[in-house]
């Protein structure tokens, strides 16, 4: 048995930040490249671009930049921040389910017997 969850942040139903955009932004962050950091994860980098793209336009912030001598792509202070933070929200809630699945775990097998 085992608790199971997702977390990701919206607004007015559409996906601000999750698990998949953090993927991306940490991807970014060690190839220096949207196409690169694409191909690491086995994504377009349409579907790559479109999520980032869409992200920055509806949290109203830049998340990466391009560098003006040799156009790599680095994250911003602010994405960093959200990435530390979402991480830290992911580890929390893990650890709040994880009790509570131990929790039910007691009390299920204590009414099996």
């Amino acid at each position: 048995m085992e608790i199971k969850f997702k977390v990701w942040i919206e607004k007015d139903g559409k996906v601000l930040f999750g698990r998949g955009r953090d993927d991306i932004l940490k991807a970014i962050d060690e190839q220096h490249s949207l196409n690169a950091a694409a191909k690491r994860l086995e994504m377009s980098y349409r579907a790559a671009w479109g999520r980032l793209k869409a992200s920055e336009e509806r949290i109203g912030i830049k998340l990466v930049e391009i560098g003006v001598h040799d156009k790599s792509m680095q994250l911003t202070q602010q994405a960093r921040a959200i990435i530390d933070r979402f991480e830290k929200l992911e580890k929390d809630v893990e650890k709040l389910l994880n009790a509570a699945n131990h929790d039910f775990k007691k009390l299920i097998h204590s009414t099996e017997k």
